[in-house]
């Protein structure tokens, strides 16, 4: 049965038609709300719950949504733009997308899902500018050339397979193929300086790349909810998640701030707490989440102030994974735009740590650990023996190993301008798989049979595809409304439901409309020169 058909509580309505939302302030509370009902609970206040909520408070603007988030604000977890590398994965530059098989060749499939998965978060984004959710597109996402690098006679030949596999599809358009050394000077100066001229390099090179503050995206999102009816709550950790006999939700909240602690009635609840999730999720207690296990990873980034240095380099740049290493393990030397002022990042370098989230608890491991997943956790370990030898290797990196990990994309980078900074926690999904378990480096929905409650477990490309992520919540939870929702979301994201690969001319009329309400001119990047060049 699906929620919101009858319901325990009357549902109050919010202004949708705010003409503006320029100038928002941000929406904080620092008391105990008086509403002990609610039509939606969304857990957590990153870009997933944002997502979400701008979602149905488009689709149902009469519905009644609380957000509760345990900081004191919103995107501070995973969602900042710190504790991500801000890439809009479109698997433009990323390799681990498309690898190559045991006779030569390219595998694309992946990267032609995530491509057009993110088309779908394009659109909702000019969906919201255009509808005052959303104010400055600047100020969460800019213009940045995607890059695929490699070095060595071998990889070039796989970077141009790649190409060949790539080029023909209408969601590539564009796309080159580089060896020219000439070339890669000009494109990428800070790379090419201080390398052997003799060293052979390949690049993929993706015009049409972006970089996404996803905190700033956030924060738009909760603050247009806010003002549109919806009740912001900060400060306040659910501790317990229990379903009620008439198949609606009981959240018991901690007031952090003030130390008491309430109950809250929800008809739906999402949990896109990040890496808590998997434990709230355990709590409630449904079926689909038994089975299910989470192994935490670490992340730090070597960051790069220097505007003069920054200056030298404008695109995202992504490398292949050292052999044996897991796909989170890619280096890449990216661009970065974070409120207004450019700078770089290059990593990641892993790390491990027994907490799901940053601002965890060295408990959070151990107290997810339960009779159901104790054998898919076991049988990763027995498994996963170099992903076990890598974080080793990574925790014991020194930091001139750090350097010379960035100078094989920077060579003339100096350690003096280099700030290692820690990124936001990852826990990857443990899934049980026969008697054992797998480990898996995307996103899971988790969702009860009834539709009452869902979450998000995993990571990357995680927010870059929040918006298809957010989709399936709502067709797996919400079966009896989906159906006369389907309009309205044609409206919000107008190729849902259909491929854009197939669909050349509705891609390139789409990409008009994005890039023009996204404002992502790519004027004053590095002009194409030829199609292959080499």
């Amino acid at each position: 049965m699906a929620p919101f058909v009858t319901g325990p509580f009357t549902r109050r309505r919010s202004d949708s038609r705010l003409s503006s939302q320029a100038n928002l302030p941000e929406i904080r509370t620092t008391h105990q709300p008086s509403r002990q009902t609610t039509d939606v609970l969304l857990v957590g206040a990153g870009v997933m719950s944002a997502t979400l909520g701008a979602l149905l408070q488009s689709l149902e603007p009469d519905w009644s949504i609380t957000v509760l988030e345990r900081l004191d604000g919103p995107a501070l977890e995973s969602s900042d733009p710190w504790n991500n590398a801000g890439t809009g994965h479109a698997a433009l530059c990323e390799l681990n997308y498309t690898p190559q098989l045991a006779d030569g060749s390219v595998d694309v499939s992946k990267a032609l899902t995530i491509n057009e998965q993110f088309q779908l978060s394009r659109q909702m984004w000019s969906y919201a500018v255009e509808n005052g959710q959303l104010t400055d597109p600047s100020s969460f996402v800019n213009p940045v050339p995607h890059v695929s690098f490699v070095r060595g006679a071998e990889n070039a030949e796989y970077l141009r397979r790649r190409y060949d596999a790539l080029a023909e599809n209408p969601l590539f358009e564009g796309i080159e193929l580089i060896e020219d050394r000439q070339e890669f000077a000009r494109r990428l100066p800070l790379m090419a300086d201080g390398r052997e001229d003799d060293e052979p390099i390949a690049l993929n090179w993706s015009q049409n790349g972006t970089d996404v503050d996803y905190g700033s995206l956030t924060r738009q999102f909760v603050n247009s909810l806010g003002q549109r009816g919806a009740d912001i709550r900060y400060g306040q950790q659910v501790k317990n998640l229990t379903k009620q006999t008439d198949g609606t939700w009981v959240a018991k909240v901690k007031d952090k701030q003030q130390g008491s602690t309430y109950q809250l009635n929800a008809r739906f609840v999402f949990v896109g707490a990040g890496g808590g999730a998997l434990h709230l999720l355990q709590k409630s207690g449904i079926e689909e989440i038994k089975g299910f296990a989470g192994f935490p990873v670490s992340g730090q980034f070597l960051r790069c102030l220097n505007t003069d240095i920054a200056d030298q380099h404008q695109a995202k740049v992504y490398g292949l994974a050292a052999v044996g290493a897991p796909p989170m393990s890619v280096p890449h030397l990216d661009t970065r735009v974070i409120d207004g002022q450019r700078s770089l990042l290059f990593g990641p370098y892993a790390g491990w740590t027994p907490k799901f989230l940053k601002n965890g608890s060295f408990t959070d491991l151990p107290r997810s650990i339960r009779p159901n997943n104790l054998m898919p956790m076991l049988g990763v370990g027995l498994t996963s023996m170099p992903l076990v030898k890598y974080l080793v290797m990574e925790v014991l990196k020194s930091s001139k190993s750090r350097v010379n990990e960035l100078n094989v994309f920077a060579p003339s980078a100096d350690a003096d301008d280099w700030e290692l900074i820690t990124a936001g926690q990852r826990v990857q999904v443990v899934r049980k798989k026969g008697k054992g378990g797998s480990l898996e480096f995307g996103t899971s929905i988790i969702s009860a049979a009834d539709g009452s409650i869902a979450g998000l477990l995993g990571a990357s490309p995680g927010a870059s595809t929040s918006v298809a992520a957010m989709l399936e919540v709502l067709e797996k939870c919400f079966g009896s409304q989906f159906e006369a929702w389907k309009p309205k979301l044609k409206e919000i994201v107008p190729s849902y439901g259909t491929s854009l690969a197939e669909n050349p001319s509705l891609l390139a009329d789409l990409r008009d409309w994005t890039d023009r309400t996204l404002q992502l001119s790519t004027s004053g990047q590095p002009a194409t020169s030829q199609q292959h060049a080499g």
